[in-house]
């Protein structure tokens, strides 16, 4: 076993052989969106992405999914298994089976089993001081579903989100293998901070990250300003603040922001500073944006977010 769970990474890495290792993952959840289809490929590239963040390549998947037959239309099994099929093709894996359990609720997910070279796997891990800190896609999404759910997003916000959420972390992480990452991990359920900290919390360096060059998803700071915040943002605060040093102004809705749960988010790596507006440039002409927005320093193991 080359990664397990005891290091909070986001896959299990086993060797197969000195140039082949298999990695593994699961993941599945409830609807985020109305549209069914739109939520079978949102929950297939938030499956897919824990092998793009460990430096794999996706080969297989398997569906999970329960559903309330006795209430639903079976079309809208069909749609949601058609939309992560869709992201399947896209990704250039198979599906090659799956299960499914008549429950009160949908809830929908993938088993992911992918390939990478022993070397080259990327774990969570091994952030060096004076790293910049790279993330490929815009925190908010679990503030603008919550304000989905109470039907307050305008089509601009609601286009800009399922954007984001169906955006594969394929070639973000393709274009990686480029350059000598050291970290990196996908920004889901814990939130940005939460997942930054797995990141050095057991290793003798600090995140230090400029709040300003966080990118955030149209209208998500104004929906938390209104108080509409997922109650995992406020859980996933609580647990970190004895790991957080707020230095500047950075007033509680920012606090939101970076602790809100990301459904399908970015990639955040840690990269030499030499590289990293390289791989930004190298991400543009891909159509892609991602932001610089932070750097790794000495400590001990803490987040650092300086205000404006």
């Amino acid at each position: 076993m080359l990664v397990s769970g005891a290091t909070m990474d986001d896959a299990g890495v086993y060797k197969l052989t000195e140039e082949t290792a298999l990695v593994q993952t699961v993941d599945f959840f409830t609807p985020m969106v109305d549209d069914p289809y739109i939520f079978g490929q949102v929950a297939a590239v938030n499956s897919l992405s824990d092998v793009y963040a460990m430096g794999g390549k996706p080969l297989t998947a398997m569906n999970i999914i329960t559903f309330p037959t006795s209430c639903l239309d079976l079309g809208i099994l069909r749609e949601i298994l058609a939309g992560g099929a869709e992201k399947l093709k896209e990704a250039e894996a198979l599906l090659v089976g799956g299960h499914t359990v008549e429950d009160s609720e949908p809830k929908y997910g993938m088993a992911v089993t992918g390939i990478v070279d022993p070397q080259e796997i990327l774990t969570n891990q091994g952030a060096q001081e004076g790293d910049a800190l790279v993330l490929t896609k815009p925190i908010g999404v679990g503030i603008l579903t919550t304000a989905l759910k109470g039907e307050l997003l305008t089509a601009r916000e609601m286009d800009a989100v399922v954007d984001t959420m169906l955006e594969l972390n394929k070639t973000a992480a393709e274009l990686l293998k480029d350059f000598e990452a050291h970290a990196c991990t996908d920004v889901t359920g814990f939130g940005l901070l939460g997942h930054a900290w797995e990141m050095v919390k057991d290793s003798k360096v600090s995140f230090k990250l400029q709040l300003g060059k966080i990118p955030v998803i149209t209208g998500a700071y104004d929906y938390a300003q209104m108080g509409i915040v997922p109650g995992g943002a406020r859980r996933n605060l609580a647990y970190l603040q004895q790991n957080v040093d707020w230095l500047g102004q950075i007033g509680d809705v920012d606090k939101d922001l970076l602790c809100d749960p990301q459904t399908a988010g970015g990639l955040l790596a840690a990269l030499p500073q030499s590289q990293a507006d390289l791989y930004l440039k190298a991400l543009a002409k891909k159509g892609m944006e991602a932001s610089i927005i932070g750097v790794v320093v000495h400590g001990a193991g803490k987040i650092i977010v300086e205000g404006n």
